[in-house]
Order: C-alpha cells, then structure tokens, then sequence
C-alpha cells in the first residue's frame, strides 16, 4: 500500500512512512548540532578577542555600556531581543514627540521677577533659579489634573538651558519640551527600563492617555530614566495639628494682605503669632529653611547679582502637597525689624495661572505678589514632598541603583526634627 508522506509530500511504502517521516526531523536536528557547533568554535577562537560593536547599533541609553553588563569581560553580548524592542520605541518616540506649545514671555518669566524683587524696598535679599518658563495648565487639555505634567516642563525648561549635559539625554537629546502625551509615553518607557517597580504596579504600567494625577514620584522617575539625578525629601507634620488656633482664630502672617481680599486689620492689630500657633507651624518652618539652603548653598554669583537679588545654579523645586503640585523658582528672606524673626516667601509658579496673567503683573509690577509669594502661613498642609536634581549624568552603575525610589524623610514633632532615609513606601502625595 502506497501513502503520501505529510512532510514533503512523496509517495512511499506504508510500512516505511514512519521511518521516513522521522528521517525529516532527524536531518533538521543534525543541521541545528552543526550551527551549535559552529557558534560555540567561533567563540573558542574569540576568547582572546574584544568584539567591536558597530556604530549602528549604539543605543540612546543613558549608558550605552549598559548593554553589555552581565557579559563575559572578553566578550560583548549583543542586545537582547527585549532591548531591541525598547530601543525601538525609543526611537519612534523621539521622532514622533511632540513640541509643548506654550505662551512665550518675550522678556522671560525669571527676568521680570527679578526686576520685580530689585524694585522692592526694605531689607530683603531673594534667590532665584536662572532659567524657568511657564507652563500653565489648559481647560482643552489637562486642567484638573495635569498639574505634575506641568511641573516637570518648567523643571525641564530649565535643566535644558542652563545644564548642557542633561540637554543630550533629556527626551532623546530633542532639545524642546515635549507636550504632556509624548511625556506620558517616556514614563511608560522609563516603567518598561525598571525604574520605580513600585510606581508602575500602581498605575498598572499604562499611563498614556489617562487623566490621572502623578506626583513627585513619577517626576523623578521620568528624570532618571535618563541618568538625571533627581532627588526627593519629604517634609511631614502630621503630628502636629492644623494652623488654626483652639479659639478658631487665622493665623495672621506677612502674606495675609495679598491672599485674603478683606480690608487690612487696623493698625493697633499686633498680627503676630500665638505661641500655639508658632508650635503648629513648626513643619512648615522647617521646610522654609531647606529651601532657603538649598538655593544659598551655592550661589552662580557670575549670572546676576545685585544688592538684593541673587542668581542660584540650582534647579527650581517641584513641590508637592495634598491636592496639588507647584514649581518653587526661588526664596526671599525680609530681616525683622526691632529684634523680630526673619520672615521668608517662597517665590513660587503655579500651573494653574494663565502664563498672560503673570506676564502682566510682572511687567507693571502691580499683583505680583499674590500671584508668586507664598509665606510659611500659607502651607497648610502636614505633608510636603521637594523634587530637585544634583548635576552630573548618572553612570550605568548609579543609574541602576537609581531604578529604586527613595527619599530623605525630615519628620517634625514637637520641638525637634528628625532625618530618616526612606524607601519608596509613600506612592502619591495628591
């Protein structure tokens, strides 16, 4: 009896069917051992030779050496099959994001403020980060949520002017902000790179798309999924009790006058804080001397300095609360007068004014103040978290270790602080 052979079709003997059928996968199994076989006698002869790895096959990695970690040391691994994979949504993502359109202030946003602060009396000295422009929320696009999408274009506005060596490795070295959908997608991407396991589990790895708030957390992990070394502190109060009184009195502060639109108290009215009072802002106090540290700890004298306004190298400060998320762009500090306590505002931009608003107020000098200033009164909140970046670009090695989320936890209770270091345990603060 004579049978069709189901491998390649020929016409054989029943009896011998099996037999030849079985020769088919026999051949296969033979050819594979001698590609085996070739493959491992090439890489005997190549013990003693360092692989070049072409040009073309660099990667836009913040460390192109990250590919052949885990290899031998005289042998170069190739991409693996999900790098290339990754690699290859790196790179439509960079020819495909798109430039975030903002309202351009001709005179820049930082250059009236700073004319703004020099045009004020009295004994006060202000710091300022260089660089920041504005980037505020849209009713079409993202408001009611997208204020940390915001946050993290004005910290990138200025990491990409004024630190040239983040300016090659933010978002593919594009050299603009990209709109709040192409940063989406760098999340997901940093989220597929490893970084903040935590943080992804939490939004299932999926964030394009989707209008839901972020905070410092995902702030820090778009930035060190470059090799940014972006940093977080997280300030909490939460022992402490709110900033109104037992007697249900406001606290009464420096920045009452361009917050509350009620006439002024009269002139007889001391203003000056209870002692209870002054215990419940004890948190807050502590977070406007960070600040006020951070900004003076290393002045770029050679930018801009004047009688009272100084020029910072250091970044501007995503600050984030319960609810909502600011851009710190600076401090001032006002001297008391007659022995009283030196009185400090953080000078800050929120995305939720409209960029027309502030350019007004800044150029005439009338209403800037309520816009930008915000005094230790003002913070309300028992937790506060502070994203900033030190310079430099993370080594493949750091960069690793910067795939885990931590922060440096300053907790405030009764009359002391005290300074913790604190694994990625506090998700959001929104």
């Amino acid at each position: 009896m004579i049978s069709s052979c189901p491998i390649c079709g020929h016409q054989v003997l029943t009896a011998e069917l099996e037999r030849h059928a079985n020769s088919h996968f026999d051949d296969d199994e033979v050819q594979r051992d001698m590609e085996l076989a070739q493959l491992a006698m090439a890489a005997e002869l190549s013990t003693s030779t360092v692989v070049d790895v072409p040009q073309h096959s660099k990667r836009p990695f913040p460390n192109d050496d990250s590919l052949a970690q885990g290899a031998s040391s005289s042998i170069i691994r190739g991409p693996s099959p999900y790098e290339n994979v990754l690699y290859e949504q790196i790179t439509c993502l960079v020819g495909a994001q798109v430039r975030s359109e903002i309202q351009r202030i001709e005179a820049g946003v930082m250059n009236l403020l700073r004319s703004c602060l020099e045009s004020e009396g009295g004994s006060s000295t202000s710091i300022i980060s260089g660089h920041v422009d504005h980037h505020q929320s849209l009713s079409s696009e993202d408001k009611g949520w997208g204020c940390g999408w915001r946050n993290i274009q004005m910290m990138s506005s200025h990491l990409l002017r004024q630190r040239p060596e983040t300016r090659e490795v933010l978002f593919g070295g594009c050299g603009f902000i990209p709109d709040i959908p192409s940063l989406q997608r760098w999340l997901e991407i940093a989220w597929d790179k490893g970084f903040d396991a935590v943080g992804a589990s939490h939004f299932d790895s999926k964030i394009y798309g989707v209008k839901k708030w972020i905070g410092t957390s995902e702030c820090v992990t778009l930035l060190r999924s470059f090799g940014v070394r972006a940093r977080i502190v997280d300030f909490d109060s939460t022992e402490s009790s709110s900033l109104h009184g037992k007697s249900g009195k406001r606290v009464c502060g420096p920045m009452d006058k361009y917050l509350i639109k009620t006439s002024p108290p009269p002139r007889s009215s001391t203003c000056e804080l209870s002692q209870e009072d002054a215990e419940n802002m004890r948190g807050q106090q502590v977070l406007v001397d960070w600040v006020w540290n951070y900004f003076s700890s290393k002045r770029a004298d050679m930018l801009h300095n004047s009688k009272n306004v100084i020029i910072s190298d250091k970044t501007p400060l995503y600050f984030q609360h319960q609810g909502h998320s600011r851009t710190i762009v600076g401090i001032q500090k006002q001297k008391g007068n007659r022995g009283s306590q030196d009185r400090y505002n953080l000078l800050v931009l929120d995305p939720r004014h409209r960029t027309a608003d502030l350019e007004r107020s800044l150029t005439t000098k009338k209403g800037w103040q309520r816009l930008l200033k915000r005094g230790v009164h003002t913070l309300r909140k028992p937790q506060y978290q502070l994203c900033y970046v030190d310079p430099g670009i993370a080594s493949s090695e750091e960069t690793e270790q910067l795939k885990t989320i931590d922060s440096i936890l300053i907790r405030v209770g009764g009359s002391e602080s005290t300074i913790y270091t604190k694994k990625r345990a506090f998700v959001h603060v929104l």
